[in-house]
């Protein structure tokens, strides 16, 4: 049990002398004239061992307890003779709170991460996920905490939305409509009789909406959930997940790529501090080299290369992919994982990206066949942030729309914003859940999050 634990415990409201702890039970077992519990109420990775005997008030009542229950002890805390733990209760009092029958699925052995996802209520009271939750509280907590410190403005943007921020179009619409008798016109539903009064959706990104108010307050960033209706059953996708997304005034390309290696490696460092019991844990049972890998990232420089620098390299190689490598082609999970564990062997950055496969809102670059676009890529998962200066000029905007089939009119206010004041300025998007992928060494996108949506999973 931790220092900070061990405060908790002795300033509860008892008696002097005494802690008070409410729990589960995770083990019980007697000897001749004790009962010995281990507890653990979910604030750290370590249980407190709890001994009993026939003095302790509700001893007559411990064989009613037993793995999962939920208890109160009161009882002084003495150093422990035991290996492998410092501190135990000597109860003086137990009280069963909530019993747990025989058929508790949690027992002590090894479960597999399939079937914890099926009782995905009782999993977080498993080491591997309590820990992984509690990564994901502090590495909440560090994101905030870096942009408050940078002299970031935090802004929430909207979760419903009219328009398509990527033009990707896997977007989950949302209506007040009754789907069994929907009214329609000539031009099919009659989205006028709708509650917005024209089709709605939930949003995959509020990037956008960030770029008007850095516009306006300078530096802001908005930290919330996303949507997108892909069929896709990857270890990496999920219908709802949550985005990091600042965007920065005035910043050009390299300042978009300097703060986004300056933030990565911040958040890591502040969780592998805050954290680091819950990091040992994956480090020893998971990922062996979850260590290694996470003082690679925030000790190494970053490199940088060109897209085009890129694709040489991929073409050279002798590695067989599965997506064929050539300029004007996407960059491929399988692609960045070999630049960046295979090749580099660190964290990398990659630039100007073609426009032909990038959205509208990225700035052209001189060359017009490559836009300001960046993607960090780092070891075990790939890319990590994705971000670009953005079009701050009108008629190339007007263009990129022209050529990527947005149509304007539905963009007048994003227009506006090049019209009235426009400066330089750009943003990236971090996937928080990758990012807890690369922390813990979990290979599932489904186990970093307490309820997964995925198709066909909408459970809990």
């Amino acid at each position: 049990m931790n220092r900070t634990k061990i405060i908790q415990l002795l300033s509860a409201e008892c008696s002097p002398g005494t802690v008070c702890l409410k729990g589960w039970v995770r083990t019980r077992r007697d000897a001749k004239e004790f009962s010995f519990m281990e507890i653990n109420d979910g604030s750290c990775l370590q249980n407190i061992q709890v001994i009993a005997d026939a003095k302790t008030k509700g001893y007559n009542d411990i064989k009613q307890i037993s793995t999962g229950a939920a208890v109160s002890v009161v009882g002084e805390l003495a150093p422990s003779p035991g290996k492998g733990q410092d501190w135990e209760i000597q109860a003086s009092m137990i009280e069963l709170l909530g019993s747990a029958p025989k058929t508790y699925p949690l027992q002590k052995k090894r479960h597999s991460d399939e079937f914890l996802r099926t009782i995905g209520h009782l999993r977080p009271r498993t080491n591997k996920y309590g820990a992984a939750f509690r990564i994901r509280s502090e590495l909440s907590f560090a994101i905030h905490e870096f942009f408050r410190d940078h002299g970031f403005t935090y802004i929430h943007t909207p979760i419903i939305t009219g328009l398509d921020c990527e033009g990707a179009g896997d977007l989950f619409k949302i209506t007040t409509l009754d789907l069994n008798h929907q009214p329609t016109s000539e031009q099919g539903i009659d989205y006028s009789l709708d509650f917005f009064e024209k089709p709605a959706y939930l949003t995959v990104s509020g990037q956008l909406e960030a770029e008007l108010m850095a516009l306006a307050l300078g530096d802001v960033y908005t930290f919330g959930p996303a949507f997108r209706a892909e069929n896709s059953n990857t270890s990496r996708h999920m219908a709802e997940f949550w985005m990091v997304e600042p965007e920065m005034a005035f910043c050009d390309l390299t300042g978009n790529m300097d703060h986004a290696e300056t933030f990565i490696k911040a958040v890591t460092s502040r969780v592998m501090e805050k954290a680091s019991s819950d990091i040992e844990l994956f480090a020893r049972y998971v990922d062996k080299s979850l260590l290694q890998t996470l003082d690679n990232l925030v000790s190494s420089e970053f490199i940088r290369i060109s897209y085009r620098e890129a694709i040489d390299i991929l073409s050279e190689t002798k590695n067989r992919f599965d997506y064929p490598v050539r300029f004007g082609a996407d960059i491929h999970t399988e692609h960045e994982r070999y630049l960046a564990e295979t090749y580099f062997k660190q964290p990398l950055i990659v630039y100007d990206y073609p426009r032909s496969i990038k959205p509208f809102y990225m700035r052209v670059n001189e060359d017009h066949e490559t836009v300001a676009a960046m993607d960090v890529i780092v070891p075990r998962i790939g890319e990590i942030i994705g971000g670009s200066q953005r079009e701050e000029r009108i008629d190339m905007l007007e263009e990129r729309m022209e050529e990527t089939g947005i149509n304007p009119a539905d963009y007048w206010w994003y227009l506006d914003s090049r019209r009235y004041g426009s400066v330089i300025h750009s943003g990236y998007g971090l996937g928080f859940e990758r990012l807890l992928m690369l922390l813990t060494g979990i290979t599932n996108i489904r186990d970093v999050i307490a309820f997964p949506r995925t198709p066909g999973n909408i459970e809990f």
